[in-house]
């Protein structure tokens, strides 16, 4: 039996745990142990099985260094193989024509900001998705909590990304973004010329989510009519505790989460600024957010606005999370043409600049 790639088997590990939303440090387990591995020298990791030195490594434990064993042996690990028969149920047919019209994601994270992965990491999950475009949109300066980019820092990540774009696979680009936060006076926090620079602007609020309906309903228009701002992203700021169907894995428990209301805005005020601006309203494909709840997707379908099906993903497992933004959305009858992930990268870019001033 030929031997299997035992470093592309911990990061398929890797990917499922993160797309069934296990824990941080479980997920960290099988990248770190990828991450070693991969340094070392070609044979170096069969001679370390053989002799059973793989533990003496950092990052490599019993549990890894026995996937590794099994994947050199020519067998998909125990591990990978339980994860991949606990993958979920399949989509229905509206959701799944939907999933399959997705080109991108619009709203993603990396380790520049609170991400966990680099952005190489996060675009080369992207490609084998089927991707074609990724829109990084790390945090904003306010954001402390999660290191939010100074202008600076987001400078340096846009020539970062130019240097990785020209070494990715033809066909896929990464996109320049942010997600800006949507301040008390409906500000957006980064410097305009910055903004206008990027290929897509998320806009979300982070902060004052117990504003008042009056102060929230005036901060979001006032966002949302600022000509930068492409996406309002997770709109009502929610936090749910229950994880939606088909997001399991091996040692699956109910996770404990803290849980955040909805805030209090009005929506077809909103809904209709956002249609009249041409702006999408984001679906949130987050376990824990499910924002905005069906009951508003179908508002602001009703208002005519269009959206943006993202992931919100911190890490490349996450990239697969579109698939629960599809359920909802395809629940609520949005058509596949209102969808602005749907569009080439080159028909995305060029409506998020037709709201650009001159």
């Amino acid at each position: 039996m030929s031997p299997r790639d035992p470093i592309a088997d911990l990061r398929r590990v890797a990917f499922l745990l993160e797309r069934a939303h296990e824990a941080t440090y479980r997920v960290r387990a099988f990248r770190s142990a990828a991450t070693a591995l991969a340094a070392l020298p070609a044979g170096e990791v069969a001679e370390r099985a053989r002799t059973g030195r793989l533990t003496e490594l950092p990052g490599v434990g019993d549990v890894t260094a026995r996937c590794v064993a099994e994947s050199l042996a020519g067998e998909e690990p125990v591990y990978l193989r339980r994860l991949v028969a606990t993958e979920g149920t399949d989509l229905d047919a509206e959701a799944a024509a939907l999933r399959a019209a997705l080109r991108g994601d619009c709203h993603t994270h990396s380790d520049w900001s609170d991400g966990g992965s680099p952005i190489e990491e996060m675009a080369l999950a992207a490609v084998e998705l089927g991707h074609e475009y990724l829109v990084l949109t790390d945090h904003s300066p306010r954001l402390k909590v999660a290191r939010g980019l100074t202008a600076d820092r987001l400078r340096r990540q846009l020539d970062h990304v130019a240097r990785l774009n020209a070494a990715l696979p033809e066909g896929f680009r990464i996109l320049t973004g942010i997600e800006v936060d949507i301040l008390a006076d409906g500000s957006l926090d980064q410097d305009e010329e910055l903004l206008s620079r990027l290929d897509v602007v998320v806009g979300s609020v982070h902060s004052g989510l117990n504003d008042d309906r009056a102060r929230m309903t005036r901060r979001m228009l006032t966002a949302v009519a600022n000509p930068h701002l492409d996406i309002l992203g997770h709109c009502t700021g929610r936090m749910v505790s229950s994880r939606p169907a088909g997001v399991t894995g091996p040692g699956d428990r109910a996770h404990r989460r803290r849980t955040r209301p909805e805030s209090d805005f009005d929506p077809d005020a909103v809904f209709a600024a956002c249609a009249e601006h041409g702006k999408a309203v984001e679906i949130n494909s987050r376990p824990e957010r499910q924002d905005p709840p069906k009951r508003l997707i179908r508002r602001a379908l009703e208002a005519g606005c269009l959206f943006a099906l993202n992931t919100d993903a911190h890490a490349p497992g996450q990239l697969d999370w579109q698939r629960f933004g599809c359920e909802r959305a395809a629940r609520c009858g949005v058509p596949v043409d209102r969808v602005v992930n749907t569009w080439s990268a080159e028909d995305l870019v060029a409506w998020a600049h037709t709201h650009q001033p001159g």
